[in-house]
C-alpha cells in the first residue's frame, strides 16, 4: 500500500467512480465535466453545467501557517484554490465566461474565527475582480459557511461553479484522434496576470506533501491538523518547519511554495478558444490522477504517450527526495509542472504555444496519441524506466 493510501487518500477515488457509475453520464460522455440539457429554458441549442470542487487538504497547510506566522494572506490563496478547481475544470468543457459561483465554508469555530472567513470571502471577491479584468464574469453569489465543528476539525474550503452554455461551443473530447499532439501548458512560473512565483503545486496531492515535508512538531503541537487513527510511520515525517527556507536560492520558504495558489489558465484558454475553438480537440485538467488522469476522458481506445514533459518544478523534486515516492506514484499523484493537456493537431501547436507564451506560460509539445487495443498512458523520460498507467 502506498503512504498516499496510508494516509486515507486516493489519487483514482476507485470507490467513488464505483458509487456514482450508475448516474446518468450527461449528454457527452467523455467531456471533462458533465453536460445536461437546458433544464432552466428547455432550448435545445444551449446546456446546462454545475460544477462542485474545493482546495481540499490544502486548508490545513494554511491553518498551519497561519497559526505560526499569523499572516493571514494565506487564507485569500485558498480562496482562489476552491474557485480555480471549478473554474479551470469548467473551461476544459470550453466554458469561458458569465459563471456563477457559490461557496461553502466549513469551520470549526473553536479554531477558525472571523477574520479568516473575512480572508477567505476578500480572497474570492478579490480573485474574481482579477478574472473579470480579463475578460472571465464570474458572479459571486455568496454561499454557506457553517459551523460544524463535531465534523470538520479546522476548515473546508469548497465551491460550486454554474454556467449556461451554447451547446455548439462544447469540448466534448469525441475528436481526440490517433494523431494528435498534446501540447502541455506549465502550472509553474510566473504568468502575466499573477503577483508572483508559482511553484504548481496545485490542490492535489498535499496531503501526501504535507505530510512528506513537515516535521514531528506539527504533530505534537497541532493534533488538530491529521486524522488521529492515521499510523503514526506516516505522520508528518520530514524535517522541515514551514516557515523554512526552500533548498536552494528561492525566495519563497518551504510553507509559501506549498501554499502557492492554483493557477487558473482561463485568461489563455479563453483566447485560445475565442479564435481557436474548432481545432481545439480535446482539453484535460491533470488535477486528481495526475498524469494519469486523461484516461478517464478518451472517446475511444486510445494510447497515450507523454514523452516530453516539462521537468518537474523544485517543489516536486524536494518532495520526492524527502518521501522517497517512486516516480509511478509521484506522476499519479501530482501534476508534476504540467497541469493542462490540449489535444490538436500538430500543424496547430506553434500557434497555441506561442499564445500562451504571450500569457507568460511555458507550453511545449508534450506528446501524441496513438491507436491502441486498450488505453493507457505512457511516461517516457531521458535515463528512467517508462512508466504506463492502465484504463
Amino acid at each position: 500500500m502506498s503512504r498516499y493510501s496510508q494516509r486515507g487518500v486516493s489519487a483514482q477515488k476507485e470507490e467513488v467512480h464505483q458509487a456514482v457509475k450508475q448516474l446518468d453520464p450527461g449528454l457527452f460522455p467523455h467531456a471533462f465535466c458533465k453536460v445536461y440539457p437546458d433544464l432552466l429554458y428547455g432550448d435545445p441549442g444551449w446546456v446546462n453545467l454545475s460544477h462542485a470542487d474545493g482546495a481540499g487538504t490544502k486548508s490545513i497547510l494554511a491553518y498551519l501557517y497561519w497559526k505560526e506566522t499569523g499572516d493571514l494572506s494565506v487564507w485569500e490563496g485558498i480562496a482562489q484554490d476552491a474557485i480555480v478547481m471549478n473554474l479551470d475544470d469548467l473551461l476544459c468543457v470550453g466554458i469561458t465566461d458569465q459563471f456563477i459561483f457559490s461557496s461553502t465554508i466549513d469551520r470549526n469555530k473553536h479554531r477558525i474565527p472571523g477574520e479568516v472567513i473575512s480572508a477567505l470571502i476578500e480572497g474570492s471577491r478579490s480573485f474574481l475582480a482579477r478574472m473579470e479584468d480579463q475578460g472571465i464574469r464570474i458572479a459571486y453569489l455568496g454561499g454557506e459557511t457553517a459551523d460544524v465543528g463535531d465534523l470538520v476539525r479546522t476548515v473546508g474550503v469548497n465551491g460550486t461553479l454554474t454556467a449556461r452554455w451554447p451547446a455548439n461551443r462544447i469540448i466534448t473530447n469525441e475528436k481526440i484522434q490517433a494523431g494528435d499532439v498534446i501540447v502541455g501548458l506549465a502550472s509553474y512560473g510566473q504568468a502575466k496576470y499573477e503577483h508572483q512565483y508559482n511553484s504548481g503545486i496545485g490542490s492535489n496531492g498535499l496531503t501526501s506533501a504535507r505530510h512528506d515535508l513537515l516535521s514531528s512538531y506539527y504533530a505534537q503541537n497541532h493534533p488538530e491538523s491529521f486524522e488521529p487513527t492515521m499510523d503514526a510511520s506516516v505522520v508528518y515525517t520530514g524535517p522541515y518547519r514551514l516557515t523554512d527556507a526552500m533548498p536552494g536560492r528561492y525566495k519563497m520558504n518551504i510553507g509559501q511554495h506549498l501554499l502557492s495558489p492554483t493557477r487558473t489558465f482561463a485568461p489563455v484558454l479563453k483566447a485560445m478558444l475565442d479564435t481557436y475553438f474548432d481545432q481545439i480537440h480535446g482539453l484535460i485538467h491533470c488535477s486528481g490522477g495526475g498524469q494519469s488522469k486523461c484516461l478517464k476522458y478518451l472517446p475511444r481506445p486510445l494510447g497515450i504517450i507523454k514523452d516530453n514533459l516539462f521537468a518537474p518544478p523544485p517543489i516536486f523534486e524536494l518532495i520526492q527526495s524527502v518521501s522517497g515516492a517512486d516516480d509511478s506514484e509521484m506522476y499519479q499523484v501530482f501534476n508534476m509542472g504540467t497541469r493542462l493537456e490540449i489535444y490538436l493537431e500538430l500543424s496547430m501547436a506553434d500557434t497555441l504555444i506561442n499564445l500562451a507564451r504571450s500569457f507568460g506560460i511555458d507550453a511545449q509539445i508534450i506528446g501524441h496519441v496513438v491507436n491502441a487495443e486498450a488505453s493507457y498512458v505512457r511516461i517516457e523520460s531521458a535515463g528512467k524506466s517508462p512508466l504506463q498507467y492502465p484504463r
